[in-house]
């Protein structure tokens, strides 16, 4: 049993928790919780750290090719980013994703086993910041049946602990990529036959579109919108029709609109 926040393995795992950077050089991330613990794939868990409790709890049998290791409350307190840990913490691998596995998966009839339809939906998302909004996107992705999100490489690390948790498990579902150059990503879904549309205020109410065919809808940042030039890559702006004086919906709001909207045409 681990007892003290001195030992190596509990001061490898504060790092992670802190430090994107040490998330990225080990290619792992830390999930917390029962409910986001049962949905780690069993080839991706590197090592659990558990309370005797929580172990007291289980059947036998989860022991069975699983590594763990017993730590106190008082550690898993010190080590944990939530206010009432559930007793148990994980290290997981973290999963590479090609630009292809963005447009779903192709099976032999030609048919897409992920997605709204056979049509591929991508969501493009430009330099978010908001670790709720990531992960209430990813969540939302799922149920929508969005094949992939691209995402520029200043965009909020998708292993921040806020973002994993908002994800309900989605993060280990949706393909996602971070792209060395956004534009270029744009580009290439473009030439894949993509109609790529970006939320915007200058644009036209997206009631009036056709989202059936292979689409991707451009999201940009929470305070400043979408860059001007990624924007410019379009091939439409679109808008949703506000009343009152809101302006605009937040990221996650708006791409919660489109891709249900998108869904719904696909039914």
């Amino acid at each position: 049993m681990i007892t003290s926040v001195s030992n190596q393995q509990i001061k490898n795992i504060v790092k992670l928790q802190k430090s994107s950077k040490s998330r990225r050089e080990q290619q792992v991330f830390l999930v917390e919780g029962i409910r986001m613990f049962q949905e780690i794939p069993e080839s991706r868990l590197v090592k659990a750290y558990v309370t005797e409790e929580w172990v007291e709890q289980l059947p036998t049998a989860w022991e069975e090719g699983r590594q763990y290791e017993i730590i106190t409350n008082g550690v898993l307190k010190e080590i944990s980013d939530t206010q009432t840990p559930q007793g148990v913490l994980a290290v997981v691998r973290q999963q590479t994703y090609q630009r292809e596995e963005l447009l779903g998966e192709v099976g032999a009839d030609g048919e897409r086993s992920r997605g709204n339809g056979t049509s591929p939906c991508v969501l493009v998302l430009e330099n978010l910041q908001d670790p709720g909004n990531l992960g209430t996107i990813l969540r939302t992705a799922e149920g929508a049946g969005v094949t992939g999100i691209m995402m520029s490489r200043d965009t909020v690390d998708i292993y921040n602990s806020k973002v994993v948790r908002a994800t309900m498990g989605a993060i280990f579902r949706i393909p996602f990529r971070y792209e060395a150059s956004i534009s270029d990503g744009v580009d290439w879904l473009k030439n894949q036959g993509i109609r790529c549309y970006a939320a915007h205020l200058d644009g036209t109410c997206f009631y009036d579109y056709d989202f059936r065919e292979s689409c991707c809808f451009l999201i940009g940042n929470e305070g400043n919108g979408l860059t001007d030039g990624l924007a410019a890559q379009a091939d439409r702006f679109l808008r949703i029709p506000m009343k009152g004086k809101v302006e605009s919906l937040n990221a996650a709001a708006a791409a919660t609109v489109l891709m249900y909207e998108t869904l719904r045409q696909r039914l």
